[in-house]
């Protein structure tokens, strides 16, 4: 008998939604970084198996809209209820804003198995986990729940195992060989994107987007060429920084990153250009992926 289905995974910004996914593929496969909201859109991670095959969906951070791109990851999560066959349900422990979540009412809804996964237990105390384990019970009736740490790999084994067991039977969806859904442009855009999140501060990450331009090899050297989107001519300054220094060094982590993931060498290219305001603008949005 074979098995099969959709895992999605929800929570809230920075819960440790893709550090999860990234374990469970035992693969880098979502970007991380300490900055809340670094996952913009939905992304298949496939596990495969000789009688199983696991499609993890990864999406955004929910969170209270404040423009266009907000609204759009937001409808990337309420969608992802309507295909799972399994739900992982991300909850940080310690968070103090757990609570305030409008996924809680949705989840008491949904008829499929759900799987509250409290991660970071490396980082509270006895007392911590205990108050959490009881809250959620209380609050979400007969919810099976799982304590796991994503940055110590703690427990993330067995979480695999029980996703296995719960899968429906059903066809293999995506081939044997392939291991996600997206293409190598988007895996290239995230990897310069994360770079950006860990390089510089403030607005600058939030207001970023990446969209690579052109990828090929060519005399066995892979040559990509990318566009840094900003909102502003002030941001753009900051991206390129003094004499260009920070965009060097962002080129260069990047293709570091770049060259591990595609395992050759890599000739890197950045740009950066303005488009006002494009996370408020749904044509612009279009245009950079978010339909």
């Amino acid at each position: 008998m074979f098995k099969s289905g959709f895992v999605n995974i929800i929570g809230l910004p920075n819960a440790g939604k893709s550090s999860i996914i990234n374990r469970l593929l035992e693969d880098k496969f979502s970007i991380v970084t300490s900055k809340a909201q670094t996952t913009r859109h939905r992304a298949h991670a496939i596990i495969n198996g000789k009688n199983f095959q696991v499609v993890i969906s990864d999406t955004p951070g929910f969170t209270i809209p404040k423009n266009k791109i907000h609204e759009y990851m937001n409808k990337k999560i309420l969608s992802s209820f309507k295909d799972a066959d399994i739900i992982l349900f991300i909850v940080e422990l310690g968070a103090e804003n757990r609570r305030d979540n409008q996924l809680i009412e949705k989840i008491k809804k949904i008829k499929i198995p759900v799987l509250l996964v409290l991660n970071k237990v490396d980082k509270v105390n006895q007392d911590i986990l205990e108050e959490e384990s009881k809250f959620w019970s209380d609050e979400i009736e007969n919810i099976e729940t799982w304590v796991v740490s994503a940055k110590e790999n703690f427990n993330i084994e067995n979480l695999k195992n029980r996703l296995i067991e719960l899968l429906p039977q059903g066809p293999r969806y995506f081939p044997d060989d392939i291991w996600t859904d997206k293409n190598e442009r988007f895996f290239a855009n995230e990897i310069i994107r994360e770079k950006i999140f860990n390089i510089y501060s403030k607005e600058i990450p939030y207001v970023s987007e990446v969209i690579t331009e052109s990828f090929k090899i060519k005399n066995k050297i892979l040559r990509i060429s990318s566009m840094i989107i900003v909102e502003r001519d002030s941001q753009k300054g900051i991206i390129i920084g003094n004499n260009g220094e920070s965009i060097k060094k962002l080129g260069s982590e990047s293709r570091k990153n770049l060259e591990d993931f595609f395992k050759r060498k890599v000739f890197l290219e950045l740009n950066v250009k303005v488009y006002k305001d494009w996370r408020k603008n749904s044509n612009q949005l279009k245009k950079l992926g978010y339909n």
